[in-house]
């Protein structure tokens, strides 16, 4: 029997992007592996933030360091990450920084946590869309990138990065659904919504966060929806689902990364999904 050697990234664009992919892949798996001499750390100290979401010493050491690669390489960008705000730029080209996807988990020793970085390219179209991602989970060693019309692919290890690829599922009742946290749909009056998602798939787990994404752009889960979530949540995954030839959208449908709420499927489920997400409850 013979088998279809698999494919390997070969990069075909513009030279303002291709060096802005490597650069978003080195530093994010460079911030990624900076995280780790944190994790599991008996004396890492956790701090509320104002929205109570946790906040640690690896989350701002591996901002500063994504920052400061970028302005050396690219000063005139314009730059928002998670922890410390926006830097303007004047070249068209913004940066999306998460350093850590993935805080809680990540205080908590699961290592299914993820380094984000994207990409846009400015314009008056309208609504925010990247047109780079790269995602590194430092615990797993395991990673994916994406730019857009250039395939979205996936590493492990040393391993060469091959292409990603979503599930063949067409079923809403055959496929899996992931989401990060069940209590954030009952904190925008959408507990209803959750319960109608689980009990039309085949069944939903918490495998959420960033790993999510990565699940579904790899075939692994048909769905993943984050009823509240930031841009920096949003922006790195939207170009991998897409170029692994799913679908990635607010809940009213609309390909943004700036609307507060997500979905991320194979995209042959989608229409359901939105169905679901979109029906009035009873009062």
């Amino acid at each position: 029997m013979t088998h279809k050697p698999a494919e390997t990234f070969h990069f075909d664009g513009s030279a303002d992007v291709q060096q802005r992919l490597e650069l978003a892949n080195r530093i994010a798996i460079a911030a990624g592996k900076l995280t780790l001499k944190h994790f599991r750390n008996s004396d890492l100290k956790v701090i509320r933030k104002g929205d109570g979401s946790p906040l640690t010493i690896a989350d701002q050491e591996a901002e500063t360091f994504l920052r400061n690669e970028i302005q050396n390489s690219f000063p005139h960008d314009g730059i928002v990450g998670e922890e410390f705000g926006v830097t303007q730029g004047d070249s068209g080209f913004n940066w999306t920084l998460d350093p850590i996807d993935g805080t809680k988990s990540f205080i908590c020793g699961v290592p299914l946590y993820g380094t984000m970085v994207a990409v846009e390219k400015i314009d008056s179209s309208g609504g925010r869309r990247s047109l780079i991602g790269s995602v590194y989970l430092p615990g797993i060693d395991e990673g994916i990138f994406a730019a857009t019309g250039c395939g979205a692919w996936h590493f492990k290890h040393d391993h060469p990065a091959t292409r990603a690829r979503v599930s063949s599922t067409a079923s809403l009742a055959d496929a899996v659904l992931v989401t990060s946290e069940v209590e954030n749909f009952g904190e925008r009056s959408a507990a209803d919504t959750y319960a109608r998602l689980s009990q039309a798939v085949y069944f939903a787990r918490t495998w959420g966060d960033v790993y999510g994404y990565l699940l579904v752009a790899t075939g692994h889960v048909d769905v993943m929806i984050d009823p509240i979530l930031n841009v920096w949540d949003a922006a790195a995954v939207q170009p991998i689902i897409e170029e692994a030839g799913g679908r990635f959208s607010d809940w009213s449908g609309n390909p943004r990364i700036d609307s507060g709420d997500a979905i991320g499927s194979n995209g042959l489920v989608h229409e359901e999904i939105l169905r679901l997400v979109q029906m009035k409850d009873a009062t």
